[in-house]
């Protein structure tokens, strides 16, 4: 097998969302901020309830999916079709916004912890004005993997014979919340091909043979292969690994809405002013 290196690493920053959300942004900081399929990634993390209660207010996407991981808190979601669903510790929600949706993500509580992230994932040219779908998923459907000083939640994708419950599609996403006690190694298997990418949410970490680190709350772009390593230093650490398959298609941003060419930013904007952004029913995600 390829260990896969650390080979770039894009710390996050604060920033702003939402109606005034407190947030980090690394991936998506910056048009070269960028990780084929991977648009963003945000952390929100706070204690402070003027940090995070003002929420998201109804908003539109279009041509990319968001996966919404809480760690903490409690968070609901609402669309313009009339769907409503919750959000609690250890939950996840999968949406792939496709042609079009307006939704709103707001707080369910007014003290405490919150906690958790925002993915954006690209989807291909031929899906983007496909019709929206989405699917909640509870902890408890989420498995996990334990090995000695290491747990592994499988959100998206395998981890040896365990499956995710989001898995295929044309990225093939792999999503895992690696746990790791102090000196704990994780090794895992992706598809070459993949980009790949971690993020430290707690702790720092120690990546690939050359066991080099990578800080807390930092994202840390990985080179082909189809192992990964990651040992936690002197303290426990938790990390995300994300990997997907590369479109190379390409990509034109303009706020929520995520195509191919400028012209076709421009006519989300124009179905977005006519009210016509999200037509059609909102399925459930299914991949096989």
């Amino acid at each position: 097998m390829t260990p896969r290196k650390l080979e770039r690493v894009i710390p996050s920053i604060p920033a702003s969302d939402g109606a005034g959300v407190k947030l980090r942004r690394s991936l998506g900081s910056s048009q070269l901020a960028r990780h084929d399929p991977f648009l963003m990634l945000d952390e929100f993390f706070s204690d402070d309830p003027d940090d995070y209660l003002a929420g998201f207010p109804s908003h539109p996407h279009r041509g990319f999916e968001t996966v919404t991981y809480m760690l903490d808190g409690h968070m609901q979601h609402k669309d313009d079709h009339g769907n409503t669903g919750d959000l609690g510790p250890g939950d996840v929600q999968w949406m792939s916004a496709a042609r079009g949706i307006i939704h709103s993500e707001m707080p369910q509580q007014t003290e405490g912890r919150m906690r958790g992230f925002q993915l954006w994932l690209n989807l291909p040219a031929k899906e983007k004005m496909k019709p929206a779908a989405y699917r909640d998923i509870k902890a408890s459907e989420i498995p996990s993997v334990r090995n000695e000083g290491v747990e592994t939640r499988v959100v998206a994708g395998t981890l040896g014979s365990t499956v995710g419950p989001i898995h295929g599609g044309s990225t093939d996403p792999y999503y895992l919340d690696v746990h790791l006690d102090a000196g704990a190694v994780f090794e895992g298997a992706l598809p070459a091909g993949h980009s790949a990418f971690l993020y430290v949410y707690e702790g720092e970490a120690l990546v690939g043979e050359e066991r080099k680190l990578l800080a807390n709350r930092a994202a840390g772009l990985l080179s082909d292969g189809d192992k990964v390593r990651i040992e936690a230093g002197s303290a426990s650490a938790r990390v995300l690994l994300l990997a997907g398959k590369p479109l190379r298609e390409p990509v034109v941003q303009y706020g929520p809405f995520v195509m191919n060419t400028r012209q076709e930013i421009e006519q989300a904007i124009a179905d977005y002013q006519a009210g016509t952004l999200s037509r059609g029913e909102i399925g459930r995600i299914k991949i096989a």
